[in-house]
């Protein structure tokens, strides 16, 4: 289904101001505890304005305990708005008319990439819910040029907005798997090594000058990343919650992590033809999550947009499914965060722990439709599987 772009423009602002009416509630109150939880109004952006020392426009990596756990345009980003805000709401609703004009990039840059599903993005319940909670939708705008101008074989503006993304949000740097595979296919290895060097040097060009005047601020992203627990969200809490102790969590979830992309590096052996971009960054970007330590709610942002420039018609059965329980999740991590900071009501940990399981095996379902499609033009000239299996039996 074909929507006009005055329509699908439409759309962009409706949803925009839908989810701006979400979290305005939170205002009146200033994002107070447990209020901003129960009306499900939390964001980061004006938490972080008193947090982070935004609110004296402080530098935003010269802590070594209180820098941005952030890359650096979106520590930029944080400071550049502080100098215009006064106040938490000032600086919330500052940040986000940029993240509005953002969203509505992303949904013109959906329809132009896949014409027929674009409207699922400004339609999409839990996309709508989750607009304003962090700065997610910068860094989500430049991967999307990327992969547009990747499948458009402009290489070169692909990597450059690729490693902008990446300075801006780490989960960009995944998407350089299946770019390598694609253009290593196409027997384009000149190509290839020439997009790792632009992308590699961009971003040690954005990220020197703060590592090397404040490494310490800068280098604490990154290390908060390798040494944080189970996270909200994420697979590990809700076994944890569920009575499931497992240890040694960084090694198991790297395990994961690598067990998703080795299956990932088979299913693309297995297709006949080179799939595009666009078709396999929402396959890999939810293994991630899925085997990451945190599974935020606003990754949701990230995935529906890959989602809509992947799915068929055929798909749009798991698309829904997948989002229902989205939303099911978004309502229920802050019913739960409710109840933990003192409302006299909320989600105990034990639905939360099932509504997380419930969310993952939804993205998990969607994985497998997408995968199984794929797989329906399978390489007839003899495949990885079907070599890993012979390799596997004796020898007569």
């Amino acid at each position: 289904m074909k929507i006009r772009f005055n329509a699908i423009f439409a759309l962009a602002i409706l949803a925009s101001l839908i989810s701006f009416a979400k979290f305005s509630h939170c205002e009146s109150t200033i994002w107070g505890t447990p209020d901003q939880y129960i009306h499900a109004c939390y964001s980061d952006l004006p938490s972080l304005f008193g947090e982070r020392g935004m609110v004296n426009n402080e530098w935003p990596y010269a802590s070594d305990s209180k820098a941005v756990e952030y890359p650096v345009i979106t520590g930029l980003v944080m400071y550049a708005t502080s100098f215009l805000a006064h106040s938490p709401v000032s600086y919330f609703n500052l940040n986000v008319i940029f993240l509005a004009l953002l969203f509505i990039g992303i949904v013109l840059l959906i329809k132009r990439i896949k014409p027929e599903f674009a409207y699922l993005v400004p339609v999409a319940p839990a996309m709508i819910a989750s607009l304003y909670i962090n700065w997610d939708l910068w860094a989500i705008a430049t991967m999307l040029l990327a992969i547009y101008w990747f499948d458009q074989r402009k290489y070169q503006l692909s990597a450059i907005a690729i490693s902008i993304s990446i300075s801006t949000k780490f989960l960009s740097a995944f998407l350089l798997l299946p770019i390598a595979f694609i253009l290593w296919r196409q027997n384009k290895v000149k190509a290839l090594i020439k997009y790792l060097l632009t992308t590699s040097l961009i971003w040690i060009a954005i990220n020197a000058p703060i590592a090397l005047t404040t490494p310490t601020g800068w280098w604490r992203f990154y290390k908060l990343n390798m040494e944080r627990q189970a996270d909200w969200g994420s697979l590990w809490l809700a076994l944890s919650q569920l009575g499931i102790k497992l240890t040694n969590l960084n090694y198991l979830s790297i395990l994961v992590l690598l067990i998703g992309f080795t299956s990932f590096v088979i299913f693309l052996f297995e297709l006949k033809a080179t799939p595009t971009l666009a078709s396999v960054s929402f396959i890999v970007l939810a293994v991630v999550m899925i085997a990451s330590k945190v599974y935020s709610p606003q990754y949701i942002l990230w995935l529906t947009p890959l989602a809509a420039i992947a799915i068929h018609k055929k798909d749009l059965h798991a698309f829904w499914i997948w989002q229902i329980a989205e939303t099911m999740y978004h309502i229920a991590i802050w019913q739960h965060l409710a109840l933990v900071t003192g409302a006299h009501f909320g989600l105990p940990s034990g639905g939360y722990a099932i509504l997380t399981l419930i969310r993952i095996a939804a993205t998990a379902y969607l994985v497998l439709v997408l995968v199984l499609r794929a797989l329906q033009a399978r390489n007839t000239q003899g495949s990885l599987l079907d070599l890993l299996f012979e390799a596997s039996k004796p020898y007569p």
